[in-house]
């Protein structure tokens, strides 16, 4: 089974696809399931799964979500509550443990992300589409050298790069298995690395939502101040 386990929805403050798209599109490329790992909140993920009953489109979506915690990004799958934010990493993972998660450390050598963090984890993201510098192969042998579980995903933002990064899961086609399948290393991950003009984009448009949201700050400052004077 086939599976895009890392992707965005308008849910995250970086991703503009609504979970709709997402599940046709994830569809349409052949997929047999995803799961939307939003930053610091479940609710995409959670929308996901009924939208996908009531659309009738058959794919597994994994409840799921991206936590951001003070040494970097850990996945975690099968859960359908929040974590809270930055907090240290290992306190993260005895959290999500505790809730019957299952930890993956995402992209673990990109800049400001859990590096060699990433052995107390459960599985390891060793292929991610948006990993452009060797990021990928650090990632790969750590895992192999750690024994860890693999997996891949496309960290998608975009429509056109769902599916670039995926995982092969060996497993029946239900959400316990695939769980269970992911903490027992039956996985294979692979994929293309996303066309540097999609990534272009992304960091471009990443770079206006930063500075709208500082205009809005400064904004929502000169207004209060205008207000108590």
């Amino acid at each position: 089974m086939r599976f895009d386990l890392h992707i965005h929805s308008n849910h995250s403050s970086d991703s503009s696809l609504s979970v709709d798209d997402i599940l046709k599109q994830a569809f349409k490329k052949r997929l047999d399931g995803i799961a939307i790992c939003d930053h610091n909140t479940v609710e995409g993920s959670i929308c996901a799964i009924e939208r996908a009953r009531e659309m009738n489109i058959p794919l597994i979506v994994l409840p799921g979500i991206e936590i951001s915690t003070n040494e970097g990004h850990l996945i975690v799958l099968g859960i359908r509550e929040n974590i809270p934010s930055n907090l240290p990493y290992i306190e993260t993972i005895r959290i999500a443990r505790e809730k019957g998660g299952v930890v993956i450390a995402a992209h673990p050598f990109k800049i400001r992300s859990i590096g060699f963090g990433a052995k107390e984890a459960d599985a390891i993201e060793t292929f991610n589409s948006r990993c452009l510098f060797g990021e990928n192969t650090e990632a790969k042998e750590m895992a192999k050298a750690l024994g860890k579980p693999e997996v891949g995903g496309s960290d998608s933002h975009m429509l056109v790069t769902i599916g670039l990064g995926f995982t092969d899961i060996d497993t029946e086609l239900n959400e316990r298995s695939v769980l269970c399948a992911i903490r027992e290393g039956k996985t294979s991950p692979g994929g293309q690395i996303a066309p540097l003009y999609v990534i272009f984009i992304q960091v471009m448009r990443g770079v206006f939502r930063r500075a709208a949201r500082f205009g809005n700050r400064i904004h929502s400052k000169i207004f209060h101040n205008n207000v108590t004077m």
